[in-house]
């Protein structure tokens, strides 16, 4: 499939999804929406990817909906509201049950609905200047499967603290990893793709039918426990 909106390529084992809307800062128009889902399932079909990378071009990983572009889309946002409402999204990897393991590799802004991607990866590194806000609260929208999903993963507080603090505030990349949304700080910026790579090399060198039972078993017991993004 040719895409418009992302970058698929391979690597050795690592297939890479790239958002390549970088003058539009990555946001999601209904292109990007519709090709997302074909992305994922066909870097998860081809047995030559053990894992894959997800980042951006440009200088934003993700900053969630581009609403400029579907608001003269409305069959579009029509879809994308009447998923929202019923939790069927099809925008990361475990939304489209992915079975490889997904290593998300945040570079820039990370915004919004752009924090589905952090929350449903199983492995997350950033450049040290990548940045997280949540700006919903800010436009007067509501915000909840985003932090639902990242309270998986790290303590109540701090992501009640950027639901609240909206566009008024960033996380940076050290507090990122302080408290525990992701596992590793690339500095400088600029090798953070080399990073992903090389990290990715090392998790695919593992039984791939081992590694795609560990995924199910441990975002089950997320999912049992209540903390999930369902």
């Amino acid at each position: 499939m040719t895409y418009q909106s992302l970058i698929v390529l391979r690597s050795g084992p690592v297939g890479w999804l790239i958002f390549n809307r970088p003058d539009r800062a990555n946001a999601m128009d209904a292109t990007m929406l519709s090709e997302l889902e074909h992305a994922w399932h066909e870097l998860d079909e081809d047995p030559s990817v053990r894992v894959i990378v997800n980042t951006g071009n440009g200088a934003a990983f993700q900053t969630g909906l581009d609403m400029l572009q579907l608001s003269v889309d409305v069959g579009a946002l029509r879809e994308q509201s009447r998923r929202t409402k019923r939790s069927e999204l099809r925008l990361t990897g475990l939304q489209n049950n992915v079975t490889k393991p997904v290593v998300a590799a945040v570079n820039g802004v990370c915004a919004g609905g752009g924090l589905h991607f952090v929350a449903d990866a199983d492995v997350v590194i950033a450049a040290a200047d990548a940045t997280f806000t949540d700006p919903h609260v800010s436009v007067g929208q509501v915000t909840a499967f985003e932090p639902i999903g990242l309270m998986a993963k790290v303590a109540v507080e701090p992501v009640m603290r950027m639901a609240f603090t909206g566009v008024h505030e960033r996380m940076n990349a050290q507090r990122a990893y302080e408290i525990g949304m992701i596992s590793q700080v690339v500095d400088p910026p600029e090798n953070l793709r080399a990073e992903a790579q090389e990290l990715s090399e090392k998790i695919a060198r593992n039984s791939p039918a081992a590694m795609a039972a560990t995924k199910r078993a441990i975002w089950g017991a997320i999912e049992v426990v209540g903390m999930g993004r369902r």
